[in-house]
């Protein structure tokens, strides 16, 4: 089967861009004129997804906000002939059919994907944890994933090898590579410390998941943090179905943290013709 729907879990807090997402989703922190969350949603659509589900939280009505109509702002803008504004904001709001569900309490990633059971339940879906985002690469990285998942079956999850010490940072696999960039994953490790963890090949925020997981994570028990750990239900989906990692091609953004936000838009800065000299101007004046 292939992958129609995809998940988005974009209810945290973003306590690490407080005070600022004190007010503004996280999801919504400007890449230089797109929000983070259109980077994740435009990923899905090109890998093949056709129907986006949200797992929200209470302050997250400007994600709802920005994919919806704008009737006062798209009159604004026919009135004083800026046509092309007007077909862009009306193509947002026709880029998919978004769904939004509530999660109504902060336990975890495992609980948010749980939340998306009523709709993802039919067949495998793709997640895409909206904080990762991969800018310059040849195909999604979400595509990567459902292409092995047509292959070879099972759930698949991206990998990246990291730093040593970086392991703690992130779910840790342990895994036999049976082709080049492909991985059957046997077991897994949330956050381990050094000494714990069995590879140094991370878990990055995209899945292509089976259904068998709600049931599992039903059932699961309060992990690392006190929350229901997504990597302790696939630990125990891997006992009984395929799981493969795929060392995925492309270059991440982590902009769930201020450094690697910046790094984003500098990066977007420089391949933009605009806006290019801007930061060196900047930089060189320095």
């Amino acid at each position: 089967m292939t992958v129609k729907k995809c998940l988005f879990p974009v209810a945290g807090l973003g306590t690490r861009f407080l005070p600022v997402t004190k007010e503004i989703a996280k999801e919504m922190l400007p890449l230089v004129n797109r929000p983070i969350i259109s980077y994740g949603v435009e990923e899905a659509l090109a890998s093949g997804c056709e129907e986006i589900i949200m797992i929200t939280g209470r302050a997250k009505r400007s994600i709802e906000n920005y994919f919806d109509r704008s009737f006062e702002l798209e009159d604004l803008l026919l009135k004083r002939g800026k046509k092309e504004l007007y077909d862009m904001m009306i193509k947002i709001s026709n880029l998919a059919e978004i769904l939004y569900i509530r999660q109504r309490e902060p336990l975890g990633l495992g609980h948010a994907v749980l939340c998306g059971e009523p709709v993802c339940s039919s067949g495998y879906f793709g997640v895409i944890l909206p904080d990762d985002v991969f800018i310059n690469n040849d195909e999604p990285i979400l595509s990567q994933l459902i292409k092995t998942h047509e292959r070879l079956g099972g759930s698949v999850i991206a990998l990246e090898q990291v730093e040593l010490e970086n392991v703690s940072r992130y779910g840790i696999v342990a895994s036999e590579e049976v082709e080049p960039g492909i991985h059957r994953i046997s077991d897994m490790v949330e956050k381990p410390s050094l000494s714990d963890a069995p590879s140094n090949y991370a878990i990055m925020g995209r899945y292509v998941l089976s259904p068998s997981i709600f049931p599992i994570l039903r059932e699961q028990q309060a992990g690392t943090g006190g929350e229901i750990q997504l990597t302790d239900a696939l630990r125990t989906l891997a006992k009984s179905e395929p799981v493969w990692g795929v060392v995925y091609k492309g270059r991440r953004f982590d902009c769930g943290t201020q450094k690697g936000w910046l790094s984003a838009n500098v990066q977007l800065a420089l391949d933009d013709p605009e806006l290019r000299n801007v930061v060196l101007e900047v930089v060189n004046g320095r």
